[in-house]
């Protein structure tokens, strides 16, 4: 199955260099760039892969020489900003319940809603002890 500019698959690293790591993916072989091994600085190549490492690159270019440019960093990059979505609300519940109050009413209960649960985070008069104090 050929390779793709953009897809993410997994491949075995076959060898590690001071520049790189060599990635088999598919039966062809791959450069991850030191810069894009991960989202961290990286000093040496081998604190973050090993020879034999099964990792998931993310195909960058495709070369007419047969070059492949891989990266580990964008696949972390995308599982970062997978796992950072925020839940999803299903605003249409809300909005059936409110349909048939006016702008300034919901705006009215909003604010009401709001400073009831302002007032029960408020903290006590008394200042809190940190620990140690007495």
């Amino acid at each position: 199955m050929p390779l793709k500019q953009g897809e993410i698959v997994e491949g075995k690293v076959k060898r590690v260099a001071p520049f790189g790591a060599f990635v088999e993916v598919n039966g062809e072989t791959g450069l991850v760039h030191i810069s894009e091994i991960s989202i961290d600085y990286v000093q040496d190549i081998n604190d973050y892969v090993k020879v034999g490492d099964t990792v998931k690159v993310k195909v960058m270019s495709l070369e007419e020489k047969g070059k492949i440019n891989l990266s580990i960093k964008k696949v972390l990059e995308e599982e970062r900003k997978k796992s950072c979505r925020p839940a999803e609300v299903d605003w249409s519940a809300n909005a059936n319940k409110s349909s048939n109050m006016s702008f300034e009413d919901m705006l009215s209960k909003f604010k009401q809603e709001s400073d009831k649960k302002i007032s029960s985070l408020k903290l006590t008069k008394e200042p809190r002890k940190r620990r140690g104090q007495q």
